[in-house]
Parts: structure tokens; sequence; C-alpha cells
């Protein structure tokens, strides 16, 4: 069954992702199953957009009431829910502003790069290793060359400083930059935790020169740290948020949080778009955030992801664990993690190998205690079926 469609999906759909791991038919919570009925734990959850799992019943009721209730509208008109959403966002935050809602965390990041350049400047600052999306404005501001360089000239005025260096930071923010964008913790590069004091320091260099402080939460925000932003803890308070994945539990979504400010940049003409902020999504985005609250998902996904840390930690053949909540990312002895990635499918788990020697885990919000203990219990034996040594 799974080869057959395949066949059909090399035939039909456009080669940009190359062959797929899997054809997947159904999913509940934290597993799937694929086209011979295969089942699998999804510890990658959809690249952590699947906050609720697969089929939650929160999730299911709010998009079938709300289609049955209003679906699409242009934005010559407002919504309930798009409101609701908007002000619970900025409710969480804690800070007065006003949302512009996309589909994408790409789109989220492309106004927010417009918005900068309402400041009357041109120049950013983003991060090495950063990944911002794959629209012009998002890619100019992703430093991997393999995605940039075949799309070059990219547009933007655009520096790249090494990620968590204050002092590079402070060398490349001038008077003539509009803003700084950075991740908490970069994820597409493995999970790269900002050091101490880092996104401090980010927030007083832009303030003396005037530039915005721009946070990229689209794969850290929404509880899949343990905070509803990655940022919470560091005392600081950025401009822009830029927001997406798990968001909208997977109907897509993406937002763009402008605070103080910043949050009056864009004016009437200066963007738009068809689908952002609809009723459907910005329902699902609401049910998510309650469920989030209803479920104390905050707590959960904080203890869970100290027990799956501490278990991946143990194995002498894992040199680091990074992250925070339940994004995860490990360093292995060998540079061997396509090959564990590949194994852990075979046994039934579906994790993502960002670099060579990097593994990365983004599991639904709702995995549960019997998931991790299967995936712990077996993660030894991925690693000797995949060849990872000790080092001496």
């Amino acid at each position: 069954m799974t080869a057959t469609w395949t066949e059909r999906y090399a035939d039909s759909v456009m080669n940009t992702f190359g062959p797929p791991k899997l054809v997947l038919t159904r999913g509940q919570g934290a597993h799937v199953w694929d086209a011979d009925g295969k089942e699998y734990v999804d510890l990658l959850g959809g690249i952590a957009v699947n906050a609720l799992g697969h089929g939650h019943p929160a999730l299911v009721e709010a998009v079938t009431n709300q289609l049955q209730t209003l679906g699409h509208i242009s934005n010559f008109f407002a919504s309930g829910p798009q409101i609701e959403l908007a002000e619970k966002l900025l409710e969480l935050v804690g800070e007065p502003g006003r949302v512009f809602f996309s589909n994408s965390g790409t789109e989220a990041n492309e106004a927010a790069f417009k918005l900068t350049r309402r400041t009357g400047r041109t120049h950013v600052v983003a991060a090495e290793n950063a990944f911002h999306g794959r629209t012009m404005g998002a890619l100019a501001l992703t430093a991997k060359a393999a995605y940039r360089e075949p799309f070059e000239p990219l547009p933007g005025d655009v520096t790249f400083v090494p990620y968590g260096d204050s002092d590079a930071l402070a060398a490349a923010v001038t008077d003539r930059t509009a803003a700084v964008i950075l991740e908490p913790m970069q994820g597409e590069a493995g999970v790269n935790v900002a050091p101490e004091g880092y996104l401090a320091d980010a927030r007083r260099i832009t303030s003396e020169h005037g530039a915005l402080l721009w946070f990229d939460e689209i794969q850290t925000g929404i509880a899949r740290t343990g905070a509803w932003f990655a940022y919470a803890d560091s005392g600081v308070t950025p401009d822009i948020i830029t927001l997406a994945k798990g968001l909208g539990g997977g109907i897509p979504i993406g937002a763009t949080l402008g605070l103080g400010k910043a949050a009056s940049l864009l004016e009437p003409g200066n963007h738009g778009t068809t689908f952002g902020g609809n009723p459907v999504a910005t329902a699902a985005a609401l049910a998510v955030l309650h469920t989030i609250e209803a479920e104390d998902l905050l707590a959960r996904v904080t203890d869970l992801g100290k027990r799956l840390s501490e278990g991946l930690a143990a194995d002498p053949r894992v040199t680091e664990v990074r992250g925070a909540g339940l994004l995860i990312g490990l360093t292995l002895t060998t540079e061997s993690s396509a090959e564990v990635t590949a194994k852990a499918l075979e046994q039934g788990f579906i994790i993502n190998n960002p670099t060579p020697d990097r593994i990365r885990l983004a599991p639904p919000l709702v995995l549960t205690d019997a998931d991790v203990d299967s995936f712990l219990a077996a993660w030894p034996g991925i690693l000797d079926a995949a060849g990872v040594g000790v080092v001496p």
C-alpha cells in the first residue's frame, strides 16, 4: 500500500522534500499509523506543530462548530474568534500591543520584516545557524547557505553574527539598524539555547541604538518549552514576537505581535492577507490555548521534558542534551544521526536529525508517560542498531 502511494506522490507532487519517509493515514494523541497499518509514537509532532496531538476533542469540536457557523470571510470584515485570539495572545504576553494574523511562520516573519522597514531603517542583524523561513524575505534572515544561495540576491541588508555572542552583537548593531531578530532557542540547528544574559544583552544593545528587538518564537512558543514563550524567564520585553506552528495545533496560522510603539508601525495598505485570521484558524488557536490552560500542560511539559532529557542523557553515547520542556536536542558521540533516525523509525518512533550528530525531539504536549517509557526503553537498542559507539 505504501509503495503505491509513494509512486503516485513522485508522479504528482513537486520534489521539494525528497521521497516521503512514510505515508500516514491516521493519528490519535501522540500516535500515528502508516498506510500499511504500522503504529508509531510521534516524537516530532509535525515539527513542533501538533501541540494537542492528533484528534484532540477540543480542537475537533472548535473547528467543526466554527465551520458550521462561519467559515471564511475576507479582512474587509472581522470575526469574534479573530478578536478574541488577538486579545488572548496579548494577555499571555502581558504587554499592550496589536496582532497581525497570517497562515504560517514564514508569513509571520515576512510581516515582521516589513514592519521593521517602517522604522525608516533597513539594516537587520540575525544569528548564524538561524532559521526563519523560506519565502524571500524570511530566507534573507536565514543563515544556512544551502537554503540561501540558490535564490540570491535576496532582499534586505542583513548582517549575521554568532549566536550567543553578545560582543559580536554589540559590534554589529548601529544607529542604522532597524531590528535584531533572534530565536530564544534555535530549533533547526538542533536546539541551541541562548546563554544566560544573552537576550537581556540584546535588549540593552537594541535600546541603545533605537532598534527593534524581534523574537522568533515560531518553534519555541505556545508552551513548547514549559512556558508560554521561551523568552519568558529572561526578564526581557521584545518589540516584536512571531508565532505559528503549535499555535493552531495543526490548523495553519501565524501571528505577528507588535508591542509598544511597534504595534502601530503597520498602517492600512502596508500589508495584507486573504486567509490570515480567518474564523476557523483563530477558533482552533483559541481551543489550543484554552486546552493548555485547562489541562495544566505548562507544568506537564516541564515534568515530561525533564524525565525525557534525563533518560536520554543516561546513555554515554549521548554527549549533551539541550533545550527546555518538550523541545529537546541531543548530540551523539558520532555523526550517526541519520542512521539513528532510520532505526528509530523501524522500531516505531518518529524523531528528527537536523545535523549529522544531532537529534531533535518536539513531540505533542499531550505525550503520555507510557510514550516516554517506551521510547526510553527502546533508546539504547536504537543506538546499538545504528552502530553508535562510545568514544574512549
